[in-house]
This record gives structure tokens, C-alpha cells and sequence, in this order.
């Protein structure tokens, strides 16, 4: 289904999450407010509402750049007290916002342990993150793309790994765009393979790998580039729910509608895209 943005803004969807009450939650990368997504009852589109009380503008006036900005807001994910988290692409910073407290703040996390995979472009930076038993995933995405541990007791960097889909990928880029955690496994969106990987957060084992591409084929979108347009990754016991970031380019059906869409997949996508995995 198509997601409406207020307004007539263009809405570049970087991040999903699927949260404890069922409310589904995107970022637009353009700015770090929260949007909920209505899904409304006709199945055909759905309606972006902002969420009120975080990462609003009084709570992130300390973190936006010289010229009133913010950079690049990617991936979302919650801890079990309410706590929203995302990432900072441009600023390589995972920003944490309660509610309860009407506060915002950036994790005092050194990332001297993996600087060897920062890239210096301000565009290939964390992409996507996931909560899961005390841990922060984080995804490090193209360039040298590796998926982070934290440890939020204490903000130490204690694992880092990479994972890769059998799956075919454009340009041969491994490019990691979001992470979930569901039923302590941790769920990769691998963006050029249109692929999304089940892994073992302790072993690091591919359990299971979801090909989406026939399905994203059929979405028509234009492309500027030869790449995958996934940003956006939700799972539960029995959906894997994809969004868009279309880059505001249209649908070669729709040239002019350049809203981003919201796929709700049945696991294991049976009978067209679903291929398990027993090793890596």
C-alpha cells in the first residue's frame, strides 16, 4: 500500500518498526521526526501521522548541524522501558529519546573498535539498528559493511560480524539498510541482494534467507541508479513488512505518485521468493 506524508512533502522512508502495541513506526531521512502509520481500512494506502512527544524540534535543537539540519535519520528501534532509539547517518551517533522524561540524547558510545569500517563519505554511514537482550545491532552498510554489537549497560562495542545472502546482488554490493530483532533472532535487510537474512545473534548463523525481488520488480519504481530501494524492515511471527525509500522517483505505472510503499509479506513468502538456510 502507498503511504501519505502530511502535506505534499517528499517523504524518503528510512527505517521501520513494528512496536510491542502493533503501531508501526517510519523515519522520514529528511528529519528525525517519528511518523505512525495508519493503515486505515481499504488496504489500498495508509497515512503518516507524526508522533507527538519524540524527537521533536525543542528535544533535537542541540543536535542539528550550523545550518538548522539534521543529518540523514536512518533506522528505529525501542527497548523494553519506552525508549525510542535511531541512527544518525551523517553523524554516526545513535540518538535516544524518552518520552517520559521529554528528553533526547546521543549515546556516549566510542567507535574507536571499528573505525576500520568508517568510510569518510557522509552517505555510507549506520543504516539501520535493532534492540534485542541489552544489545544495540547496529548496521554499517556499503562500503565496508559489518553489523556492530553494543552493549547498552555500559556502551562497549562487544562483537561486530558480517552476513551474507546467497541471493545475487546488484553491482555484487553487499549493502545492509535495516535491522529488526524478533523472537531472539536478528533480522538483516540486505538492500542490492533484495534479500533479508534470519540470523543467530550469538553464532552468527543465516537460519533462514527471503528473497523479495519479484516483488519489488513489480512495484515499477524508476531507478537513478542499478540498486535496491528497501530501507525500511518489520518482522512478526507471520509477516516480514518492507518500506520504500524511492528516492522521490515515481512508479513507471504511476510516474507522478511518488509515495513511498509498505509491503506486507507472509513468512516464509511462500511459493515464489522463500529459500531456508541451515549454515552459512
Amino acid at each position: 500500500m502507498q503511504l501519505n506524508p502530511p502535506g505534499s512533502e517528499r517523504f524518503d522512508a528510512s527505517g521501520l518498526l513494528l512496536t510491542s502495541s502493533r503501531d508501526l513506526l517510519t523515519v522520514n531521512d529528511r528529519g528525525p521526526t517519528l511518523y505512525r502509520i495508519d493503515l486505515g481500512r481499504d488496504g489500498v494506502s495508509a497515512d503518516l501521522k507524526p508522533v507527538p512527544n519524540c524527537f521533536t524540534a525543542p528535544q533535537m535543537a542541540p543536535f542539528v548541524d550550523p545550518a538548522g539540519r539534521y543529518s540523514d535519520c536512518e533506522g528505529i528501534a525501542k527497548d523494553d522501558r519506552g525508549r525510542i532509539y535511531l541512527c544518525e547517518e551523517g553523524g554516526r551517533r545513535i540518538l535516544r529519546c524518552d518520552p517520559k522524561a521529554n528528553q533526547v540524547e546521543s549515546l556516549p558510545i566510542d567507535w574507536t573498535p571499528v573505525k576500520q569500517f568508517f568510510s569518510s563519505a557522509k552517505n555510507a554511514s549506520f543504516e539501520g539498528i535493532a534492540i534485542g537482550k541489552g544489545k544495540l545491532y547496529v548496521a554499517n552498510e556499503r562500503t565496508a559493511p559489518v553489523i556492530v554489537v553494543v552493549d547498552l549497560a555500559d556502551y562497549r562495542i562487544v562483537d561486530w560480524f558480517t552476513v551474507t545472502p546467497q541471493t545475487g546482488s546488484f553491482l555484487g554490493i553487499l549493502h545492509y539498510s535495516d535491522l529488526s530483532w524478533h523472537d531472539n533472532k536478528l533480522f538483516v535487510l540486505c538492500r542490492h541482494h533484495r534479500a533479508v537474512l534470519e540470523v543467530d545473534p550469538k553464532t552468527h548463523a543465516v537460519l533462514a534467507e527471503f528473497e523479495y525481488g519479484e516483488l519489488e520488480e513489480e512495484l515499477g519504481y524508476k531507478r537513478e541508479y542499478p540498486t535496491g530501494i528497501m530501507e525500511g524492515l518489520a518482522v512478526d511471527d507471520r509477516f516480514i513488512w518492507l518500506v520504500t525509500d524511492n528516492n522521490g522517483l515515481g512508479r513507471r505505472q504511476f510516474p507522478n505518485d511518488t509515495r513511498p510503499t509498505l509491503l506486507k509479506c507472509p513468512r516464509p513468502l511462500e511459493g515464489r521468493t522463500a529459500r531456508p538456510r541451515n549454515s552459512n
